[in-house]
């Protein structure tokens, strides 16, 4: 690990009830959070709107998702690809995680949840709605201050909410068994658009643009957010994908919660990030098109799988 008091990851406090739109503090923030994505990908945000009660029953609820039999995690939630459960991988053993499509929506919670639990499981379905409502919020206001830092137009804005959706995801990493790495993921990046990360127990590293590693504290209030490739495609590479990685050194199983969002739309570079200095790096891109083919042998090869998948200069061409 790097030293932290040389390489750091910017902390934004969105606890301020001052952080209102068109504030001096506000201005400041947009100009930070750009700043922060620009440089590392990513930086950590105080949040406090998730209250305590929420933030332990998703955890709870959780893992009573993980301690289900594998027969029963695998049973298939969702056509669209990489959401369902994953876990029992040779190259990742201490590795599971599964994800919620649209937690916003209690019908989809509760569709879920039957899946799982056919006889139903109340605590599970509201933990998950309850988290998840609660932290979209967050999402919300890093994308409208990135908005603004760039002076995008609102319309813009408004039209990206409008067409995104979310995914709700739990991770479970178990404690390496005498003789196994302790590596619980290798440095990688996300294919949504934004990420907002908390963790229950520490082992998450963020790489900084300078190469450390920056370890990432554990706290209710403490949230990554992280630019993944979709967000690299909006910014025309102005916005480096966030990478990151999870190092198991606890005695305890480490679980941690993820909200991701993904365009429910074709995307392409913002028109006002694309100049002469910022010249057309990628081609329109459908995001579930790029999940297809993310795991496939071409991806796999490839030394950016989004680049692979609808860079400027590539034959592949992102819509399907």
């Amino acid at each position: 690990m790097g030293s932290q008091t040389q390489s750091q990851l910017p902390v934004i406090d969105f606890t301020n009830p001052n952080l209102k739109p068109g504030s001096d503090k506000w201005v400041s923030a947009c100009q930070a959070v750009r700043s922060a994505l620009e440089d590392h990908g990513g930086f950590l945000a105080l949040y406090h709107k998730v209250v305590s009660e929420t933030y332990n029953s998703v955890y709870s609820a959780m893992e009573h998702f993980f301690d289900l039999s594998i027969e029963t995690k695998r049973r298939k939630t969702t056509e669209k690809p990489i959401f369902s459960y994953s876990g029992q991988r040779s190259g990742i053993p201490l590795y599971e995680s599964v994800g919620i499509v649209n937690p916003l929506s209690m019908e989809d919670c509760q569709r879920f949840t039957h899946i799982m639990w056919p006889r139903g499981n109340v605590h599970f379905c509201e933990s998950v709605n309850s988290y998840a409502k609660q932290l979209v919020e967050l999402d919300h206001i890093v994308k409208r201050m990135l908005f603004e830092s760039y002076g995008v137009e609102r319309k813009k804005f408004e039209s990206l909410l409008d067409s995104t959706e979310y995914v709700l995801r739990g991770y479970k990493y178990r404690i390496p068994q005498v003789g196994e790495s302790n590596l619980g993921v290798a440095p990688h990046s996300d294919t949504a658009f934004l990420t907002i990360l908390n963790q229950k127990v520490e082992g998450l590293g963020v790489k900084l643009k300078d190469g450390e590693w920056f370890e990432v504290g554990a706290a209710p209030l403490l949230y990554l957010v992280m630019g993944g490739d979709a967000l690299m495609v909006w910014s025309n590479d102005r916005i480096p994908a966030c990478e990151h990685r999870v190092i198991i050194n606890s005695k305890i199983d480490r679980y941690s919660m993820g909200l991701l969002s993904y365009a429910g739309k074709i995307m392409e570079p913002e028109g006002e990030l694309v100049d002469e200095e910022h010249p057309l790096r990628y081609k329109p891109f459908d995001h579930y098109g790029y999940l297809r083919f993310f795991l496939t042998e071409e991806a796999i090869k490839s030394d950016s799988r989004i680049k692979a998948f609808c860079g400027i200069s590539d034959i592949f061409c992102g819509v399907n």
